[in-house]
């Protein structure tokens, strides 16, 4: 199992363009299948909840960056500020001012990415595409949080093609930003794509893509 696991993970990751990271969303995952994916070239690993990874990390020894690619509740930043080497959720001023005043009292600077709601659906978290250029100068005021790009999600469909305009839209976005030459910001990383999605989002310039499904297989 954990041989097919690895040459399964081999296979995916020669399929994608070496500019692109490959991030495994590790939620319900076990250790062994997130210890498998590390060792199959995986270097980062994404989880959407502070509890979760937490408990993961304790059983992992092999080298990776662990991404939060879940919305960060207030009363999680401390943990997630010691857990995490970058949160791609941010998408309020209030949220980044939190990370701030943690990272402080670590004596550490948190890379974040914006999180972009690219649909403008009102029932989901993200900052709407023409708001993110005033919360990314505004965020540059904090010395512990460094952005280095834009992630999204886009509206939930089966068919990928349909979101292809809103990975467009994020990347020009991202485009726009960088173009700015903002002091404090780099224009890094551009998180978009998902199982279902990721070679479409790579088409329309992902840098890195969050993969679970198409990795470990169905969730149990």
């Amino acid at each position: 199992m954990k041989t097919d696991l690895m040459q399964h993970i081999h296979a995916i990751l020669a399929e994608i363009p070496e500019h692109v990271l490959v991030e495994a969303a590790a939620k319900t995952r076990s250790a062994e299948q997130v210890r498998t994916a590390i060792h199959a070239g995986v270097t980062i690993v994404g989880y959407n909840y502070v509890q979760e990874a937490e408990k993961m990390k304790s059983q992992i020894t092999e080298k990776a960056s662990w991404h939060l690619i879940g919305h960060l509740q207030k009363n999680k930043i401390k943990k997630a500020m010691e857990l995490f080497d970058l949160i791609e959720t941010v998408d309020s001023l209030s949220l980044a001012a939190s990370i701030h005043l943690h990272c402080q009292s670590l004596r550490k600077v948190m890379p974040i990415l914006i999180e972009v709601n690219s649909g403008r659906e009102p029932n989901k978290t993200g900052v709407y595409p023409e708001h993110v250029e005033r919360l990314v100068r505004s965020i540059t005021d904090f010395s512990h949080v460094h952005i280095l790009g834009l992630m999204t999600m886009g509206p939930w469909s089966d068919d990928p093609e349909q979101l292809r305009p809103y990975f467009r839209l994020t990347k020009e976005l991202y485009e726009h930003i960088r173009s700015l030459g903002i002091t404090g910001v780099e224009m890094k990383i551009l998180s978009m794509g998902m199982s279902d999605s990721y070679q479409v989002a790579i088409e329309e310039g992902a840098t890195l893509v969050r993969l679970g499904t198409c990795l470990f297989g169905p969730r149990p």
